[in-house]
């Protein structure tokens, strides 16, 4: 690895990277001011200008978080400290005159847990093959960034991203990149926050094109979101008010999310599908920072102008499952009451077993949890955008993850390692179970990139636009192909249902 050290001057001021394996990294770069003490709960604030030289050399602190997801608990191996708000670039050389595209990466986690300095997250191969210019970002998650308190803006994680994204409009020139060739990506609640940001107006002209990888259909209504925030905020013994909240220790409101977390599926007849997610945490359609669903908002035109690239993998739920530790272990009780709350219309259950005539109550229980929560409301993003007047390419993961011995089939975040190139960190370390990839996975990781960075170099990652006569996705699998679109049975149980914010169904005591 070599020792040299280029500076580059940020408009806050001047920052020392490293040159690593033929590129040069940034980490750590503040975007926005800590947003602690008086800027706690605030919309993000200007990063103040500095003297001299910043070092860049290491990820900045994550956001605090929940370590625990699906029953999995965790210890971060990260800095500690508050200066959450931070970018990392990654770029073939910082030269000005290069122009290159950029893409800029958001995380996943539920809305409640991810950082960008996690391993699972190296960019270094998207860039290094894709010869572009990559930015990731931490952005406030759980309460900090998501909670509905009294006296403090909605959707904190997503004016964070549009700090972010302006950082990179200002900035990212000077470190070779070309700030009208902007492309997100990211992948789960990554993607919900992508699909929000085609639907908020502060973000229009930030990025020419998107990539949402397994958009999450969890939005919340206004009136859900203040029930579920009275609700965090009683965990701790306190109201969900900014003077409340203010002097309370982060990881103390860490604890009472994991504690409501826990006692969610006790709360479906109060808040409905949110119940089950054992997330309290996601966008809130609060009418003014998020106005509408990004549904909705697309079909009226919204971002019409930004190409999307949109998909899901074929067995999302299955991973869920499996961290449960619940695989072959579901019931037909179970699956009945699945269908029956996560089943489009009134009759969600009878038709789902008469779609999948000879499915077994695991895989009931798996497809309509992957329709209800990703696989439908990705397919219905492209089709809302198509309707809107915009462009989306769709596609589909339907190779097996090789640990457990396949039996994780392509389940939610198996297209993270594919894409990064990080077959041992992070969920990659289960998916790929220790083993070093296959020629077979090498081949389709290569392709993952090589679509993904043609598509923010072009708008065309190589297959044709979706449309609603021929619906011709790319299906990546150990041989890929564009064919129609696979799951048609689930499409057609989903034909025109509208993915609206999930509703309080009744206000808590």
């Amino acid at each position: 690895m070599s020792t040299t050290e280029p500076v580059v001057r940020t408009v806050a001021g001047a920052v020392r990277g490293r040159t690593e394996d033929g590129l040069t990294v940034f980490r750590g770069i503040p975007f926005a001011e800590p947003p602690v003490g008086p800027a706690r709960f605030a919309a993000p604030r200007p990063v103040r200008a500095w003297d001299g030289v910043r070092e860049a050399h290491a990820f900045g602190p994550p956001p605090p978080q929940d370590l625990g997801i699906a029953g999995t608990t965790g210890v971060l191996d990260a800095p500690v400290g508050d200066d959450w708000l931070t970018a990392n670039v990654w770029t073939p050389a910082p030269d000005p005159a290069a122009r290159r595209p950029v893409m800029v990466w958001i995380y996943g986690g539920a809305y409640k847990l991810g950082h960008a300095g996690s391993p699972g997250y190296d960019a270094r191969r998207i860039a290094e093959d894709g010869d572009l210019v990559v930015v990731t970002f931490n952005y406030r998650v759980g309460m900090e960034g998501f909670a509905r308190i009294e006296g403090a803006p909605a959707n904190r994680g997503l004016l964070d991203q549009v700090a972010a994204l302006e950082w990179v409009r200002d900035n990212i020139a000077a470190f070779g990149g070309d700030p009208d060739q902007v492309t997100v990506f990211g992948e789960s609640a990554g993607a919900g926050s992508i699909a929000s940001l085609l639907a908020m107006d502060r973000a229009a002209g930030l990025f020419r094109r998107a990539i949402a990888q397994s958009v999450p259909g969890t939005f919340f209504s206004d009136e859900l979101a203040r029930d579920i925030g009275t609700a965090l905020a009683a965990e701790a013994g306190l109201r969900p008010t900014v003077a409340d909240l203010s002097d309370v220790a982060p990881d103390q409101l860490v604890k009472a999310g994991q504690t409501l977390s826990a006692k969610m599926p006790r709360y479906v007849d109060r808040w409905g599908r949110a119940a089950p997610t054992v997330t309290p945490y996601a966008p809130v359609v609060d009418g003014e920072i998020l106005p509408v669903t990004p549904w909705q908002a697309l079909a009226s035109g919204a971002s019409r102008d930004v190409d999307l690239v949109v998909g899901h993998n074929r067995d999302e739920f299955r991973l869920f499952v499996a961290m449960a530790g619940q695989l072959g272990q579901i019931t037909d009780e179970r699956a009945t009451s699945a269908l029956r709350l996560f089943g489009p219309g009134p009759d969600g259950e009878r038709a789902y077993r008469a779609a999948f005539p000879g499915a077994s109550p695991g895989e009931l229980y798996e497809r309509v949890q992957t329709d209800w929560l990703f696989a439908m409301p990705s397919l219905h993003l492209a089709e809302a955008h198509l309707a809107g007047g915009g462009r989306s390419h769709a596609y589909e993961l339907t190779w097996p993850a090789p640990g457990n011995g396949g039996a994780l089939g392509a389940c939610h975040a198996l297209d993270l390692p594919l894409l990064f190139g990080t077959y041992q960190a992070d969920l990659g370390a289960l998916l790929f179970a220790g083993a070093e990839p296959s020629p077979q996975a090498l081949a389709l990781s290569s392709r993952f990139r090589a679509a993904w960075t043609s598509f923010a170099r072009t708008g065309d990652p190589g297959w044709p636009a979706y449309d609603t006569e021929r619906r011709l996705v790319q299906v990546l699998d150990a041989e890929p192909v564009v064919a129609p679109y696979p799951e048609e049975a689930s499409r057609r149980l989903w034909e025109g249902h509208e993915f609206a914010a999930l509703p309080l169904l009744r206000p808590g005591a």
